[in-house]
């Protein structure tokens, strides 16, 4: 069985280039595009049940949609199919769970490349997955 690779796809030029760079490097790899729609935590929740979606909750999936599609006709151009899924939740969480529970060998992530109050304010997706995925990662910046 050959080596499986999830790319998070986020829409951010960040992403393309991190789904660029496993189509380059990794052309034997059964690579599947990640999209996680984030669902707020905290305040909304206290509101509603779990079939309840919050606002804006359809089109957050449609765009997720339109994503895993634009990365599937760009590997299609490279020759290379690809598996598409989308999550809902915290990205950083959803991303490593499902690589844990689907065997990934290695994610390739995006990174922005935020620094000081920006990044702290913010948050960084790609320094959570680093910090708590069990296998590879791989960050690649825009270039």
């Amino acid at each position: 069985m050959g080596r499986k690779t999830l790319v998070a796809i986020d829409g951010s030029p960040q992403a393309n280039a991190a789904l660029a760079y496993a189509l380059e490097e990794f052309p034997e790899s059964s690579i599947t595009a990640v999209h996680v729609v984030q669902v707020p935590e905290g305040y909304w929740t206290a509101f509603s049940d779990s079939t309840t979606k919050v606002p804006g909750y359809d089109n957050a999936m449609a765009h997720g949609e339109e994503l895993l599609e634009a990365a599937a006709q760009t590997a299609a151009e490279e020759d290379v199919e690809i598996e598409t899924v989308v999550k809902t939740g915290k990205p950083s969480r959803e991303l490593v769970e499902y690589a844990v529970d689907e065997a990934f060998d290695q994610i390739v992530i995006g990174s922005h490349g935020r620094h000081g109050v920006d990044r702290v304010m913010l948050g960084s997706v790609s320094e959570t997955v680093v910090r708590r995925a069990p296998m590879t990662v791989i960050v690649v910046h825009e270039q």
